[in-house]
């Protein structure tokens, strides 16, 4: 068409100037500009001399084209405006072409060069980003003009300004169209220019000083993949050029686009490039080497014609692997990704990219992994054990996996990667060492790859931390010792590197202390230690948290070079961990860390003697002693009045030290007894004995000293206590304080006169006043520990203390600004008087040591509500520095806040001692004209005002106050009690994501709230506090979903204070009685939590697993925090009530009934009810309860109840459920017999009613021997059961008969038993069914099932009686029926749950069979519909029951598809032979248009999973009654096996309809007559195991972006190619 409308316009005129001039006038639109190129083209060709032409080519060129590229068509003419940027694209291109053909048809001097210069410099200025482009279009139409020889500089400056936009160099000009055009037009130009431009442009290339990096890759390829033929040899070429292949450079580009490109495109481009240059190498068969290293390692790429086959079996699997993994990117970049040569296979889809889940991709990826371990044994040699192909190769492949959009894939990947020592022996190489420091530790910081495996129980660990240890214990072990130690030091640097999310730091730290132990870290390993350690602080997971230093500690004591570190060193790591997390004393880690301080005393290296303040360390009791002297001592710049008080870790250092070397001298001489320890301990705490002892004698010890002391005898005393419940003090506790009790008189008159004597003056002195209060509450309980004596030492502090702090109180200002010291004394005083009220509640001995306790109660009485305090006057000399003073001071709101919480503890104290319900001594009691206590309404307001001033982390003491308030306004002020109630909860639920002071402030909440006083006087008025208490509740409940624990501590604290009132004679459970719905809600509570929070549940769980072994289970106390203890706490709490207390057995009985409610309300929700969903734990949980109360139920109540038992067994119910039904069923008839006769009626309902539900009674019946264990005359009963076993016995239904079968055989046993003569004329025909059961032959399932059901347990090893107990209840049967592992809850978890007491009786021991030892069966019991969830699904029984297989049936097969075939051929109808398989098809839409395409091309037969989906409204939108004509054959997914080898026996070839490595193209691919096409999943294609099954694979030829077709187009088109062949055969065509 070009030629011809050429050809018409030179006819017309002959000359070109003409002709170019009427063309270069008007409009520059692109359909002009393409017709001037047209025309320039064909003169160009023609190859005449036209005289003018070169001429006109000339002026055309720098006339009209030149300005049309840069926006100036004409040059006259304004820019007409960029339009459309496709159109202004065309014109430029046709420009371009234009442009070159002018130049090729100019003569006389180069027009070309001239051309080239100027657009080289318009490049290069950059002006905009439209003159960019015009320049690479002129420079790419003239460059293939430019003469290699002549214009040599000129090329070579035009390559390397090409080379430098293409990969985006920094500056104006760098557009990123232009950037485009220089890689797609420019410098493929430039290719053709011959050796000199190419040589030019590779040299700008693979120039060492060109910046090179990970975000220039993509440029980089593109440049690359461009000219790819040029830079590569090609066989027979005579002109030699660059060969890309031996520059290391081009490879790690490569190697960088395989790995870690983020774009589809990218990553193409690496593997087109790596499979041309093994291409290129197989087909020049000449050896090439590209060294990596200078020659020291393996080659980055290497050919050798000798291994030519081993070679390209090497690349062909590499490149298989890298075309799978792509196939599993994310939707969007599937957008842009073209179909390679070698992908595996890909999947139909369905016409929805997003519908493709991450799931769904992996199991492709699954059958490629072995290549992947072909892989590694061809890159090792056999000889020498040596590389032959660069390791990193293959670490290219691990960085795809782990840096992939899909979490599974990068899982797979680690996981692999982490098995590969345990099937290879690969040798050394420093790049798996970095691979492992860099990108394995990048993948492992994702939390979600340490989640369990499918099946896998809880608490027992991460399969992927398990790897993980396993792996790094086996490489460090082959690491070259020179290595080790650098490796584990980066290592631990890397953990330091980046935030870690606990479980990952847990995992990656306890690999660490699993690795063998050697000589590896010195004093920058331990410092690395310290900042692994700091990093584990971050996380919130306390128990994790501890876990990790545990492990690290361990990871120290392993791998540290003992002479290459000081016990100073090791004394800074130690201090890193927190003694309440990790290291605590009496505990397995303590003991191993005190044993490798005695292996290794005298090996540690010794200080310098100008280093650590001279200390020696010639042995540990040396430096321990020489370290409490240095502490003891003032350092000399710390003194003075107003320093600030130290930060406690010193004092942490030196007390741990302290108590290491005690226990490591006590190991050393366990002979020697008590003496030698003393001696030791005294021997250490001498110097520090000796300061406290002069506090109260010597007015002048510098305060830092006092400070510093008092800091360490605190910490002493916290350290020294044995860890973990139950611990008793040992023999260097005791020891330790009674030598520390020797200075508390000392100690105490020095506190005494600090807090009394005005010493305290700046805002830093009140952290020293919380020293001093904390250690004499320290001391005070220490006396009481060693036994309260009258007259002690600390007890003589009080009385002056508690006189002195009112006097300081009570004094005024007289009118005067205050001053700081003023103010500050103040804060001291009512801090101190509110640990005196502490210590009172605690010893009340110190109350009659006080000579008068009335003047206290008398002035806090008279305290102003939420008094504050004035801030000190500026001018104050004192109080000039207030607001210089250190950051860590508290600012002055924080002081007055902390003033306001010390008013209300001591309040609190107040309200206890005059609460009304709880009266004192006759002469304790105190005058009740105190206002505080007199005027409740005003103290209760005053105690909302200080919630709204405190901060959060100190409400508690208000919380307790409304506590002893509330009770006495409830029914006088009931809409303040309310309001109370609600601003409570208001400050509590603003706490939710502060983990420190949210959950002492939850229990202060409840106890105030939820008080039993509270609870009874709200349920007798039933007025608004009533209703809002309920509401708290459930909103409780509600936040407990998203906030594990929460709704533990509701229920403890209620169940507690209600067993409290139940153990008193006139208890009657009132409160529990009108609350109820509590006591419900906890019955069926269960895990709630997300995905996130089932992690760390598992992770915890699985430390919780280790015990004593991890040494964070002892020193911390289990939270209890799991929400199963909801339950175990309700569970307990029912167990312990008294079933002959008329109040008791009413409540048990109204949440019986209320259970029962539930359940049917359950049984009638819409919601899907399959197995573990959360309708089936909802009701697995409400039956449980119910079996557990099940003892105190009578006669007249289950009377009430049988009937809403048995209807419940007539229910649509999960195994589990019915297991349970069938316990409680059982149970009644066994207690009470005379329930038997509505038992036998349940067997009188239709069987059409019944359907299989008449099972659950069966089961009962098969346990008629423990059921008239109570009856005298059993005969009658036996013979109702024979007779009931032979009438269902003779059901249609398969499990029906099956079921009646097992009750036959059960009943008939026990009437042999008894000899019932009666029953002999059944014998005959009892045995003849019962031989004919045992004896049944056949192919199908009969014999297998019926053998099933009477190994099941149910029938075979459970006995409802000697299993009745809570382990079977609660662990045994729920795992035994396939409930989820989150509903098992052991008897152990019952035992530990502390808060509630145990009870007594057969529900608390273990069951007396074998039950708890087996392992769940394969035998489901479950009725019709819950397999799938939809009510009028079909029924998993009927399935069992009907076992016709259509096609393992020939004549039905075939009476089907006649009749089918009958009625369509009397239509005139043709039918063909092929079969259509679609039972891997999910969606009726895509079954809908399949099936209306088969029926329109005369298909004989489609194959579905399931004939209900006719029913659909979709397919049958989409068929159009096409089912009505088209024969549909019923095959499961996995049956389709079986089908398929029945058909290829009947001479059906077998085609999938998928693309693999090795499918034919559908264009080629010749139909046979007998044809079955078997089409895949939407999602999945189809499964590996049929792939095998399979004669051939056709696929479809495509030529698009889009990966594949909707699996209804891609089956329609093998269809219709089916059907066109066929009738091609028909006509005698050739096909």
């Amino acid at each position: 068409m070009d030629g011809v409308l050429a050809e018409v316009l030179l006819e017309q005129s002959r000359d070109p100037r003409a002709l170019f001039g009427t063309l270069c006038r008007g409009e520059a639109s692109a359909e002009r500009v393409e017709t001037l190129r047209f025309l320039l083209q064909r003169l160009e060709d023609a190859g005449t001399d036209l005289g003018a032409l070169p001429e006109a080519a000339r002026e055309v060129a720098t006339g009209y084209l030149v300005p049309l590229l840069r926006g100036r068509p004409g040059g006259a003419d304004p820019d007409p405006g960029p339009g459309p940027p496709s159109q202004r694209r065309r014109v430029l291109r046709a420009a371009g072409a234009a442009l070159r053909s002018c130049a090729r048809l100019a003569r006389g001097p180069p027009l070309a060069a001239a051309l080239a210069e100027e657009a080289l410099r318009d490049l290069r200025a950059g002006r905009c980003a439209p003159g960019v482009e015009a320049a690479v279009e002129v420079l790419a139409a003239v460059g293939p003009c430019l003469r290699p020889r002549e214009d040599g500089p000129l090329l070579e400056r035009v390559a390397q300004a090409a080379v430098a936009l293409a990969l985006g160099a920094d500056g104006p000009g760098s557009a990123v169209d232009a950037v485009t055009l220089a890689a797609a037009r420019l410098l493929p130009a430039l290719g053709q220019c011959g050796g000199a431009a190419l040589r030019a442009v590779w040299g700008a290339l693979a120039e060492p000083s060109v910046p090179w990096g990970p975000d220039r890759v993509g440029p980089e390829l593109q440049v690359l993949s461009t000219l790819a033929e040029k830079l590569l040899p090609q066989p027979g070429a005579r002109d030699v050029g660059p060969d890309a292949r031996l520059c290391g450079r081009f490879w790690r580009t490569v190697q960088t686009g395989l790995g870690r490109a983020e774009d589809a495109l990218t990553r193409k481009r690496a593997r087109y490039l790596l499979q041309r240059a093994v291409e290129v190498s197989s087909e020049l068969g000449a050896d090439c080497t590209c060294d990596a290293n200078g020659g020291t390692g393996p080659s980055l790429f290497w050919w050798s014609e000798k291994k030519k086959d081993e070679l390209l079996k090497f690349w062909e699997n590499y490149i298989l692997i890298m075309e799978t993994l792509e196939g599993n990117q994310s939707p969007c970049e599937m957008s842009v990704h073209l179909c390679t040569k070698h992908c595996l296979w890909i999947k139909v889809e369905n016409d929805s990219g997003a519908e493709e889940s991450w799931t769904s991709r992996i199991h492709v990826i699954k059958p490629v992994l072995p290549k992947l371990n072909n892989l590694f044994e061809y890159a090792v040699s056999e000889e020498n054990g040596c590389w032959l192909f660069h390791p990193s190769w293959h670490m290219c492949v691990y960085k795809r996996m782990f840096e992939s959009e899909n979490k599974i894939l990068t899982k797979e990947g680690v996981l692999h990667f982490l098995e590969l020592y345990e099937s290879e022996c690969l040798p050394f190489s420093p790049d798996f060492s970095e691979f492992i420091i860099g990108p394995l530790m990048d993948a492992l910081s994702e939390s979600s790859l340490y989640g369990r495996s499918p099946g896998q129980l809880v608490g027992s660990g991460s399969p992927l931390g398990l790897k993980l240890q396993k792996f790094l214990v086996t490489y460090v072990s082959l690491l070259p010792e020179e290595i080790k130690s650098g490796f584990l030091l980066r290592f631990l640097q890397k953990m330091t590197s980046r935030h870690w999310c606990a479980v990952p730091v847990l995992f990656l730290s306890r690999a660490l202390a699993s690795v063998p132990r050697c000589k590896a870290l010195g004093v920058e390993g331990l410092l690395a230690l310290r900042d692994v350690l700091r990093c584990t602080m971050v996380t919130h997971q306390v128990l994790l948290r501890g876990a990790a230093q545990c492990y690290l500690l361990q990871a120290a004591l392993r791998l540290v070079d003992v002479e290459q570190v000081s016990l100073g060193d090791v004394s800074a790591l130690l201090v890193s961990l927190r003694q309440e997390e990790s290291l605590g004393r009496g505990t397995m880690l303590w003991a191993e860390l005190c044993d490798w301080l005695r292996g290794n005393e005298r090996y540690f290296r010794q200080p310098s003697a100008s280093g650590s303040q001279g200390l020696q360390e010639a042995s540990l009791t040396t430096y321990v002693k020489n370290l409490i002297q240095e502490y003891v001592r003032s350092p000399a710049w710390e003194a003075g009045e107003g320093s600030l008080v130290p930060d406690g870790l010193e004092a942490r250092l030196t007390a741990t030290m302290v108590l290491l070397a005690v226990d490591v001298e006590a190991k050393k001489a366990q002979n020697s007894g008590k003496q030698r320890t003393q001696n030791v301990l005294g021997l250490f705490l001498d110097p520090l004995l000796g300061a406290l002892v002069k506090f109260s004698t010597n007015a002048y010890v510098p305060v830092p000293k006092t400070d510093r002391c008092l800091q360490l005898l605190l910490t002493l005393l916290h350290t020294c206590m044995l860890r973990g419940s139950g611990a008793q003090e040992d023999e260097v506790s005791i020891l330790l304080q009674s030598l520390l009790m020797s200075a508390s008189e000392s100690v105490s008159e020095f506190i005494l006169r600090r807090l009394t004597m005005d010493e305290l003056r700046t805002v830093s002195d009140l952290d020293r006043c919380h020293l001093y209060l904390m250690v004499l509450t320290e001391l005070i309980h220490l006396q009481l520990k060693l036994g309260w004596k009258a007259g002690a030492p600390i007890c003589r502090v009080i009385s002056p203390l508690k006189n002195a702090c009112i006097r300081h109180l009570q004094e005024t200002d007289s009118g005067q600004e205050p001053t700081l010291a003023r103010q500050i004394q103040r804060v001291t005083s009512m801090a101190t008087l509110a640990r005196v009220c502490e210590a009172i509640d605690l010893q009340p001995a110190l109350q009659q040591e006080s000579l008068n306790t009335g003047p206290l109660e008398r002035f806090l009485s008279t305290l102003p509500f939420n008094q504050t305090l004035q801030k000190p006057c500026a001018e104050d000399p004192e109080s000039s520095s207030f607001f210089e003073e250190s950051s860590s001071c508290q600012g002055w709101g924080k002081i007055v806040a902390q003033y306001v919480h010390d008013q209300w503890v001591c309040l609190s104290f107040l309200l206890r001692r005059c609460h009304p319900l709880e009266p004192a001594a006759e002469e304790d009691k105190l005058e009740p004209s105190l206002p505080s206590v007199r005027t409740p309404a005003q103290t209760l307001c005053a105690a909302l005002d200080a919630l709204s001033i405190l901060p959060s982390d100190q409400v508690s003491p208000v919380f307790c106050c409304m506590k002893a308030l509330v009770p006495q306004l409830l029914t006088s002020s009931e809409s303040l009690c309310v309001e109370s109630f609600d601003v409570a909860w208001r400050v509590l639920t603003s706490l939710s994501n502060t983990q420190l002071t949210f959950w002492p402030n939850l229990r202060a909440f409840v106890q105030f709230v939820f008080d039993d006083t509270i609870l009874a006087t709200a349920a007798k008025t039933k007025g608004q506090a009533y209703f809002r208490i309920k509401e708290i509740m459930y909103k409780i409940i509600e936040m407990s979903a998203v906030k594990t624990g929460v709704f533990n501590t509701l229920m403890s604290h209620c169940c507690r204070s209600w067993l409290a009132s139940a153990r008193d004679p006139q208890g009657s459970l009132s409160s529990a009685r009108h609350y109820s719905e509590l006591i419900l809600e906890a019955c069926m509570f269960g895990t709630v939590f997300r995905r996130d929070q089932r992690l760390i549940q598992d992770v915890q769980a699985f430390i919780e697993s280790l015990g004593h072994d991890c040494a964070t289970n002892v020193v911390m106390e289990s939270t209890k925090k799991e929400d199963c203890y909801v339950r175990v706490c309700a569970i307990k709490f029912l167990c312990l009530l008294d079933g002959s207390n008329t109040a008791h057995k009413s409540f048990m009985e109204d949440l019986a009934i209320k259970l029962l409610d539930k359940d049917k309300q359950v049984n009638q929700s819409r919601a899907r009810y399959y197995q573990n969903s959360l309708q089936h734990r909802v009701k697995n949980r409400i039956w449980q309860v119910l079996l557990t109360l099940f003892p105190r139920f009578d006669q007249n109540f289950l009377n009430e109840i049988i009937d809403k038992i048995f209807q419940a067994g007539f229910a649509n119910n999960q195994a589990s459920i019915k297991y349970f039904i069938e316990w409680i069923i059982i149970l009644i008839l066994y207690k009470f017999p005379q329930f038997l006769p509505k038992f036998w009626d349940c067997f009188s309902y239709g069987e059409e009613k019944l359907k299989t539900s008449i099972c659950t009674f069966l089961s009962v019946l098969s346990h008629l021997d423990i059921i008239i264990q109570n009856i005298p005359e059993k005969r009658q009963v036996l013979k109702q059961a024979l007779l009931v076993a032979l009438q269902w016995g003779l059901s249609h239904n398969f499990s029906i008969r099956l079921y009646a079968l097992v009750a036959l055989k059960k009943v008939w046993a026990v009437c042999k038993a008894l000899y019932m003569e009666e029953c002999d004329a059944w014998t005959a025909l009892i045995e003849c069914s019962l031989s004919q059961a045992e004896s049944v032959h056949g192919t199908g399932n009969a014999k297998k099932n019926w053998q099933r059901i009477q190994d099941h347990f149910f029938f075979a090893t459970f006995h409802p009686l000697e299993d009745y107990c809570l382990e079977t209840i609660f662990y045994t049967l729920p795992r035994l029926s396939g409930v989820i592992e989150e509903e098992w809850i052991t008897l152990g978890r019952f035992s530990s749950f502390t808060d509630i007491p145990s009870g007594s009786g057969p529900l608390w021991c273990f069951s007396r069979t074998l039950l708890c030892e087996l392992n769940p069966g394969d035998w489901s019991q479950q009725d019709a519909g819950t397999g799938s969830g939809e009510a009028d699904g079909p029924s998993e029984q009927a399935d069992v029951q009907k076992k016709i297989i259509p096609w393992g049936h020939d004549l039905l097969d075939a009476d089907l598809e006649l009749a089918l075939q009958d009625r369509a051929a009397k239509l005139g109808k043709s039918i063909s032979r092929l079969i259509v398989v679609a039972s891997l098809i999910d969606k009726p839409t895509n079954l809908g248009g399949l099936c209306r395409t088969c029926e329109v091309f005369g298909a004989s037969v489609l194959v579905v999973s399931n004939l209900h989906c006719v029913h659909d409204k979709q397919f049958q939108h989409l068929s159009v009654s096409a089912e009505q004509w088209l024969p549909l054959v019923e095959v499961k997914p996995h049956q389709l096996p079986g089908y398929l080898q029945q058909k290829r026996a009947a001479g059906y070839t077998v085609i999938g309809v998928e693309q693999t490595a090795h499918s034919s193209d559908l264009v080629q691919f010749c139909f046979p007559e007998k044809s079955l096409l078997l089409l895949g999943n939407e999602r999945e294609g189809i499964p590996a195991n049929l792939l095998r099954q399979l004669d051939v694979c056709v696929e479809i030829p495509q030529q698009g972006v889009i990966r594949s077709l909707n699996v209804h187009v891609s089956g329609a088109l093998l269809i219709w190619e089916y059907t066109r062949q066929q009738l091609l055969r028909r006509a005698g065509a050739p096909s």
